[in-house]
């Protein structure tokens, strides 16, 4: 599974995730600065699922389906980044065949994910 990692995404969770074997083209390393509508292209140029902490990419998402490879929002506000990187690792792993094609939201000890229309 490929991966897009907006610059939001702390940097831990994207090393945890390339540790535990994901690809994944991370925005603060290739340009940091880089516009929403861009980042969606890089997503859908891979066949990406894009991973952010921007709900900004909701509206981009659901609303104009600017991106249709999948997004996993990230919410964990107040936590180490350690733990998060420990949380998103674990929610990917569980839900990897779901991801794809859906808009997906984890928070603490929540995971909510809704299909994305065709």
């Amino acid at each position: 599974m490929n991966f897009v990692a907006d610059e939001s995404v702390d940097c831990p969770i994207v090393a945890r995730l390339r540790r535990e074997g994901y690809q994944i083209s991370y925005v603060a390393e290739l340009g940091p600065g880089m516009p929403d509508d861009a980042v969606l292209n890089l997503a859908n140029q891979e066949t990406a699922l894009l991973l952010t902490a921007d709900k900004d990419f909701g509206e981009m998402v659901v609303r104009q389906r600017l991106h249709r490879h999948g997004v996993v929002l990230i919410r964990l506000a107040g936590l180490t980044p350690a733990r998060k990187a420990e949380i998103v690792a674990l929610a990917v792993k569980e839900h990897l065949t779901e991801l794809p094609r859906s808009f997906a939201v984890i928070m603490s000890g929540m995971f909510r994910i809704r299909r994305l229309s065709e």
